[in-house]
């Protein structure tokens, strides 16, 4: 499930990566979950939240989060790179709403024209079957609509920015590529293989530009495990980046990026990201 946010608030979703007034364990009942991808090319920005300036030089390609934060509004200013403040913001001030017990994925992107958008993504952390893992695609880049071909076959078809694709799969490994929608080559990405995990919903962003000189498509995957256990149990993620590359471990899309994570206040994050460009 997504929300679309307005257009021309890329990177005021980044700032609520980077602010928690107050964080709770990952079950608590009055947070969200909640991880940010900057997904614009060539925007270095300053965000802050709620007043404060909590993500300096932010750069397109880095990833923060997960982290928990209260349920409730964010308010989020962008300006240019090393303002004094944020009374004259360049984006917003805007309004951001998360629910409690609810996990999402702010994505900062360009839409099918390459105009920027931001869209916040809710994770689907429903159980999954005994022996079966989640895989959920994103299609947040500009680019045409794609199909995702497994075996030669379209297991994902005419999928548009920025639309998401879910999937609840075998656990194994899939072998895929990414081709125009209604085409079977050439293929813009893979084929590439992808361990689909019991009970981790695996999800995959495209972000940057296919039209662009050079073109920016990059790679990236973010996992949400336990969703085999207790409903109660801690809910752990894992950013993981890779290189727009023949073989590399993704779905279709790719992204490089960091995680990175600034905060005022108590911040309670769990991360792990490794990266290759």
């Amino acid at each position: 499930m997504r929300t679309r946010l307005l257009a021309g608030t890329a990177a005021g979703a980044l700032g609520l990566a980077a602010v928690a007034l107050t964080a709770g364990p990952a079950s608590a009942a009055d947070d969200a979950a909640l991880s940010v991808l900057h997904g614009v090319p060539d925007l270095t920005v300053d965000v802050y939240v709620n007043g404060e300036l909590t993500l300096d030089d932010f750069e397109p390609g880095e990833l923060a989060g997960p982290l928990d934060l209260p349920a409730g509004t964010y308010t989020v200013s962008i300006t240019a790179a090393d303002a004094a403040d944020d009374s004259d913001p360049a984006i917003g001030p805007v309004d951001l709403e998360l629910a409690a017990g609810t996990s999402y994925t702010a994505v900062a992107h360009l839409d099918a024209s390459g105009e920027p958008t931001a869209t916040l993504f809710t994770n689907d952390t429903s159980a999954t079957k005994a022996g079966e893992g989640r895989l959920t695609v994103r299609h947040v880049a500009a680019a045409p609509a794609v199909d995702v071909l497994a075996g030669g076959d379209a297991v994902i078809s005419g999928l548009e920015n920025p639309d998401e694709k879910v999937l609840d799969l075998p656990a194994g490994t899939v072998s895929a590529s990414v081709v125009a929608a209604g085409t079977t080559e050439p293929a813009l990405l893979g084929p590439a293989d992808v361990n689909v995990a019991e009970g981790t919903n695996t999800i995959v962003y495209a972000w940057g530009s296919a039209t662009s000189d050079p073109a920016t498509l990059a790679l990236a995957t973010q996992t949400i495990d336990g969703l085999h256990s207790d409903p109660g149990a801690v809910q752990a993620g894992e950013l993981g980046l890779a290189a727009d590359e023949p073989g590399a471990a993704v779905w279709p899309y790719a992204l490089a990026g960091i995680a990175v994570l600034g905060a005022t206040g108590l911040v309670a994050v769990r991360r792990h990201a490794t990266a290759t460009r």
